[in-house]
């Protein structure tokens, strides 16, 4: 009889590692049915593509474990052949440049997923790093034609002000992929219960992240300190809007995380996260198994398990990416 991590689809909503074969065998080990694999932060559209380009050249190369995502139907897929599904994803709508046109070319790619900005001031909007002048009148633009082409709008690294504005502006449900609440700690990436409220009010979503220095208990953290940060935003605003969203960056070194805490990777410095460790009992994508064992030690049902792990995740891309 298959274990309930083992016949959960599991989706993780933000994923940031190396992206090569040992990361996806790992993601394949740890039962890992889709994840949303970012493909650009602050690269033009031609660096984008290039990177889009040598991703989909990884698919072909390790087409017996990864397939690509363009709709909810492919994750179902993904699920009966045993293999990962990798979502294209964007952690900065940088990469559009000035150019609604180049959204729609992004989205015939097989993006699916795009934060409006990542950290600090883009021509949509502000980041969470700096005073935040809200929604400009081009973000509520990509955000009309991300609608339109079925890409979803994440607000993770985004301002409060801004992420409002989007939120209002947009027709699809919008996100924070990853993020975690400032309930349980204070930090400019942590989301208050108020934002956590009006995102979920107004039918979007909300991806926990497991990202140490967010954390309560910061590198001392174990995976039931995870738990406890998703039961905290399940209980404020309901266990059918919540899922997982790990912000795994397997495979790094320190000079990755340098260079995503500097403005456009090599500006001003905007934070200093320290030592990045993950929880204890998910150090690795291929310890994931751990994560539904310790929600079924929390007691949680196995309904809450299976919609937390992955299936309010496939709903609410179905409303967004469409049939």
């Amino acid at each position: 009889m298959k274990s309930l991590h083992e016949s959960s689809i599991i989706i993780d909503g933000l994923n940031t590692s190396r992206f090569e074969r040992t990361v996806f065998e790992d993601m394949r080990r740890g039962g890992i049915t889709a994840a949303n694999c970012t493909v650009a932060y602050w690269e033009n559209f031609e660096k984008t593509v290039d990177n889009i380009a040598q991703m989909k050249k990884q698919i072909r190369d390790n087409s017996e474990m990864l397939t690509l995502i363009r709709n909810t139907e492919d994750i179902l897929r993904a699920k009966k052949e045993k293999r990962v599904g990798v979502i294209l994803g964007f952690q900065n709508t940088h990469a559009f440049e000035d150019n609604l046109g180049y959204i729609e070319a992004f989205a015939d790619m097989g993006v699916r997923v795009a934060q409006l900005c990542y950290n600090t001031q883009n021509l949509v909007g502000t980041g969470c790093y700096e005073r935040d002048g809200g929604l400009s009148g081009f973000g509520r633009e990509v955000i009309a034609e991300m609608n339109r082409v079925g890409i979803m709008v994440d607000l993770s690294h985004v301002g409060a002000k801004t992420s409002s504005e989007a939120i209002a502006a947009s027709t699809k449900p919008v996100c924070y992929s990853h993020c975690l609440p400032s309930g349980l700690k204070e930090h400019p990436r942590n989301k208050s219960d108020e934002q956590l409220k009006e995102i979920a009010d107004a039918g979007g979503f909300v991806g926990v992240t497991m990202f140490a220095p967010f954390l309560k208990r910061g590198i001392e953290a174990t995976v039931d300190d995870y738990i406890e940060a998703i039961d905290y935003v399940v209980n404020l605003v309901g266990e059918d809007v919540v899922g997982i969203g790990t912000d795994f960056t397997q495979g790094y070194s320190v000079d990755f995380f340098d260079r995503i805490t500097h403005d456009k990777g090599r500006y001003r410095r905007l934070t200093n996260f320290g030592q990045v460790i993950n929880p204890e009992g998910i150090r690795t994508i291929g310890e994931f198994p751990n994560l539904t064992a310790a929600m079924e030690r929390a007691g949680w049902s196995e309904g809450r398990i299976r919609k937390i792990m992955g299936e309010n995740w496939v709903r609410v891309f179905r409303e967004v990416w469409g049939a």
